[in-house]
């Protein structure tokens, strides 16, 4: 895609979600047998083996702009760059010598005090990739050059001879993203109610029938009958559960809020999920109206994050203490304003580490930035370092295994 490209009304950012989806359910079909329940997905086998630490993986679809998340206003070029949506360095938090976060970042403030949260700038792919396709399946598979269809969250959760299911977890979807999509079982679900049998609740034969229907069915789809059946039953503590978050956590009323509340209610049933993937499409995709403290996309989309964020650990209380939530976003986005208050398709980001194990503060190594028009953020660390320091410090994972064929350096941002 070109730069002339990502300045038009981007044909690719109006219809990427939905082509992604009509894309996973296309691979899904050909690539394992399913079993549909109400909006519930779930792939192949099931046996209960509850786990101790929980990662949760927060994507922000669209690209984020990291730069506004996390200002580095020690780079003069910032401010250079953006004389209209650039954030004053006085309306900051958590300044120090050279970056702040952005004010609606307020509601994490007492985790980032705690050093409960990092920040790990100029994160991303190691070669710029400007489509939303491309980068998305790119950074989900990180396996570059295979022609496996396997996501690396299923290789998280496949790596030993578990049979659970509700190991990994899809939350606030109705199809599982490319990361958790491949030969281990996983399930999907758009809710905490939607992961049930239809129809069971007006009429209880109706689970009795299944049950004969899917008991004797031969091959891959009796396989994925009787899983589907064995892993709504396991989510049965999950539905029974109150629904009402705990500790006064106030979740803001939109898909994030609903996705992370369903993920700690699932958290505190002890069901032996290990990995929670939810999918935030929040509006990231700025090319026009980011805006600025007053008004705009960004004011909106970082209002919702801090608040759901910040509500999700509250709501969990001191079980927040062996969960590991990491934000993460396909791309970022150019140094420089475009005309429209927005910015165009850049390279490197920022991405955020919460709870438990997390060494709070700033890190990565910045390279200066330039003001030209197509100036990016140069990445200096791979992304998959910071997932490799989570997946192996805190699930007991190899690198080896969950990134294959990678050389993780010292992030340093898990205990």
């Amino acid at each position: 895609m070109g730069d002339n490209d990502q300045r038009s009304a981007c044909h690719e950012c109006d219809d990427y979600r939905i082509s992604r989806r009509t894309l996973l359910r296309g691979v899904i079909g050909i690539g394992a047998t399913t079993a549909l329940f109400g909006t519930t997905l779930v792939q192949t086998a099931y046996a209960a083996a509850p786990v101790g630490n929980v990662l949760v993986v927060v994507s922000l679809r669209g690209a984020a702009d990291g730069l506004s998340l996390v200002v580095p206003h020690g780079d003069a070029a910032y401010y250079k760059a953006r004389p209209n949506i650039a954030i004053p360095a006085t309306k900051l938090l958590a300044r120090n010598g050279f970056f702040g976060l952005h004010p609606n970042l307020a509601p994490l403030m007492p985790l980032w005090k705690a050093g409960r949260m990092a920040a790990v700038h100029a994160t991303g792919l190691p070669a710029p990739n400007r489509s939303h396709f491309a980068a998305m399946e790119e950074l989900e598979d990180a396996d570059p050059g295979s022609a496996a269809r396997i996501g690396w969250l299923n290789r998280l959760v496949g790596r030993d001879s578990s049979t659970n299911v509700l190991r990994g977890m899809g939350m606030g979807m109705s199809t599982p993203i490319t990361a958790l999509y491949g030969p281990r079982a996983t399930v999907t679900t758009a809710s905490v109610d939607d992961m049930s049998l239809a129809g069971a609740q007006d009429n209880p034969r109706r689970t009795t029938a299944m049950r004969t229907t899917w008991g004797a069915a031969p091959g891959e789809i009796g396989r994925g009958g009787r899983a589907a059946l064995a892993a709504v039953n396991a989510f049965a503590p999950v539905r029974a559960s109150a629904a009402q978050p705990a500790n006064g956590a106030k979740y803001a009323d939109d898909d994030l809020g609903r996705a992370l509340a369903a993920s700690a209610r699932t958290i505190r049933a002890g069901v032996g999920v290990e990995v929670i993937a939810v999918d935030h499409d929040g509006g990231w995709d700025m090319h026009t109206g980011l805006g600025t403290l007053e008004w705009g996309a960004m004011l909106r989309a970082s209002q919702s994050l801090s608040q759901n964020l910040a509500a999700f650990y509250t709501d969990l209380g001191s079980r927040g203490d062996k969960v590991t939530l990491v934000t993460i976003s396909e791309f970022g986005r150019r140094v420089k304003e475009n005309a429209n208050y927005g910015l165009d398709h850049g390279h490197g980001n920022v991405m955020f580490v919460l709870g438990g194990g997390v060494k709070g503060g700033y890190y990565g190594k910045w390279t200066r930035l330039a003001a030209t028009d197509d100036a990016d953020v140069p990445v200096t660390t791979d992304y998959r370092s910071v997932l490799a320091e989570v997946v192996t410090k805190r699930l007991g994972a190899s690198t080896a295994t969950v990134f294959p064929g990678f050389k993780p350096v010292t992030v340093g941002a898990v205990r």
